[in-house]
């Protein structure tokens, strides 16, 4: 039998501040090929290519799926770089990480809070209904409607707005 091994991914939880008030981008997932889970509501995300950065990973999909270029990843500045004759290595902190255990996509999603510029796209071809989302109704939606979330963004999401009310 063949070994199966969980893919990486990266994910971005988009903020903007409009008016004193935190937004995040959100999105509604339209896969051809994953009729499962099309519809839910997810964040700008997908899996890393071999040998392909986090960060450059992260900047992909957020343009691929958004539109918007990275400008700023939160801890991105404390990175840590180290080269010996048979590997070069990165070490870095995400906001959070999920790991999915059973059911659709065998993926373990490191996610990131970042800020991004540019016009956003109507949609792609892997998302539709790309729009900013306050944080109280990306709250509510938490609460009463969890299983419209993309499963391996919904602790990320919580965890994120529980981080923005305590600071």
């Amino acid at each position: 039998m063949k070994e199966q091994f969980a893919k990486p991914a990266v994910a971005a939880i988009i903020e903007r501040t409009i008016e004193n008030e935190t937004y995040i981008l959100m999105q509604e997932r339209q896969k051809e090929n994953d009729l499962n889970t099309n519809g839910l509501i997810e964040i700008a995300a997908g899996k890393i290519r071999e040998y392909e950065s986090v960060f450059d990973a992260l900047k992909r999909e957020v343009y691929e799926e958004t539109g918007l270029t990275v400008t700023k990843i939160l801890g991105q500045e404390q990175t840590e770089y180290a080269v010996n004759p048979i590997a070069s290595i990165m070490g870095f902190t995400p906001f959070y990480i999920t790991q999915n255990l059973d059911g659709i996509y065998s993926l373990i999603v490191m996610t990131f809070i970042c800020k991004g510029e540019g016009e956003l796209v109507k949609n792609t071809n892997e998302t539709i209904n790309i729009h900013w989302v306050n944080l109280e109704e990306a709250s509510l939606l938490l609460e009463r409607s969890p299983e419209k979330i993309f499963p391996m963004h919904l602790l990320s999401l919580k965890k994120y707005i529980q981080y923005k009310i305590k600071s």
